[in-house]
């Protein structure tokens, strides 16, 4: 795992067992597909609180910001398969 990737695992650890499945389950399955610009949006994504990204993933309540709703599908759909 390069650094980058390896930073963003400790970001992905947060604290929620829902969180740290559904972040680090992605992380290791999809991140790598992801462009440039939606790696950037997972990284922002990543700034918000536990709650709020529980909340935007178990569609307790929309995404406020356009750019995280695709970060916010990739999530779901890698989590499904």
């Amino acid at each position: 795992m390069t650094t980058d990737k390896n930073r963003l695992a400790w970001r992905c650890r947060r604290g929620m067992l829902e969180l740290d499945l559904l972040l680090q389950g992605f992380l290791e399955r999809d991140y790598d597909a992801l462009n440039r610009e939606q790696k950037a949006h997972f990284e922002q994504f990543l700034e918000l609180p536990d709650q709020t990204l529980l909340d935007y993933l178990l569609h307790h309540r929309p995404a406020d910001k356009t750019e995280f709703v695709d970060v916010i599908e990739k999530i779901r759909a890698s989590n499904m398969a």
